[in-house]
C-alpha cells in the first residue's frame, strides 16, 4: 500500500484502512496541536526518529490496557507498599517527559520537536502525567495525551523499582474507557495488556471521546 504524504496548511488524513501492515498510513506535516488532536482522535499517532521525517502510524491490531482489568500481584503491592513511592499527577508535566527521554538518551524518539509538542497539549488541556515520588525526588511516571475518557501512552521511565508500574497502577484508577499502549511490550502485556481489532478500538474511540 502507498504510504500518504500530508500537505501542508491542512490536518487532514488519509483513511486509517489505508495504513500498511505495520500500521504505517502517512509522512510529513507537523506536530502542532490541531495536527495532533486530528490524528489521536482518529487513533493515529506519530513516531519517528529524531531528525527525519515525521511518520503517523494506525495499526489494525490495538494493545491497550481497561483500567478496571489491570493486573497488580500481590507481590507487587507488597513491594510498592513497603517502597515508599507516591504519585502526583500533572504536578510536573515536562519533568516526566524529560524523565522518560533521559532514559532513552541515545535511543528515543523524544526529540526537542516531540518534547515540545506534548508539552504545547499539556498547556492546552490535553495531556496528562502521573509522576512518582520518593521524599520529594520524582524517580518515575508516566504521560500521554487525554481526550475525553480516552488516554493515549506515550512513555514511561523508572529510575528506582516499580516506579512506572506504580504510574500505571494509579493512572488506571480513572475512568477511562481505555489505555492505549500503541505498541506491545512484555511489561505492559503482564499488567493486563491485550489486542483488540480496529472496529472495537474505532468503536470505544467515539465513545470515549
Amino acid at each position: 500500500m502507498a504510504v500518504f504524504k500530508l500537505t501542508e496548511g491542512s490536518y487532514i488524513f488519509p483513511p486509517t484502512a489505508l495504513a500498511d501492515n505495520d500500521g504505517l498510513l502517512a509522512y510529513g506535516g507537523d506536530l502542532s496541536v490541531p495536527r495532533l488532536l486530528n490524528a489521536y482522535s482518529n487513533g493515529i499517532f506519530p513516531w519517528f526518529n529524531p531528525g527525519e521525517e515525521i511518520l503517523w502510524w494506525s495499526p489494525h491490531r490495538r494493545f491497550v490496557i481497561f483500567p478496571k482489568e489491570i493486573h497488580v500481584s500481590r507481590s507487587m503491592k507488597k513491594a510498592i507498599k513497603k517502597s515508599g513511592l507516591y504519585t502526583k499527577t500533572n504536578a510536573d508535566f515536562a519533568g516526566v517527559v524529560k524523565g522518560c527521554r533521559a532514559q532513552r538518551e541515545g535511543d528515543t524518539w523524544l526529540s526537542d520537536d516531540m518534547e515540545a509538542a506534548y508539552n504545547a497539549l499539556f498547556v492546552q488541556g490535553y495531556a496528562m502525567s502521573v509522576g512518582v515520588y520518593k521524599e520529594e525526588k520524582l524517580v518515575g511516571g508516566l504521560y500521554g495525551v487525554l481526550l475525553g475518557r480516552c488516554f493515549f501512552g506515550e512513555s514511561m521511565f523508572s529510575d528506582v523499582e516499580n516506579a512506572s508500574k506504580l504510574a500505571l497502577v494509579d493512572l488506571c484508577k480513572n475512568d477511562f474507557v481505555f489505555v492505549d499502549c500503541q505498541f506491545h511490550t512484555p511489561h505492559l502485556e503482564t499488567m493486563g495488556g491485550q489486542y483488540i481489532k480496529w472496529n472495537e478500538y474505532r468503536r470505544l474511540l467515539r465513545e470515549g471521546i
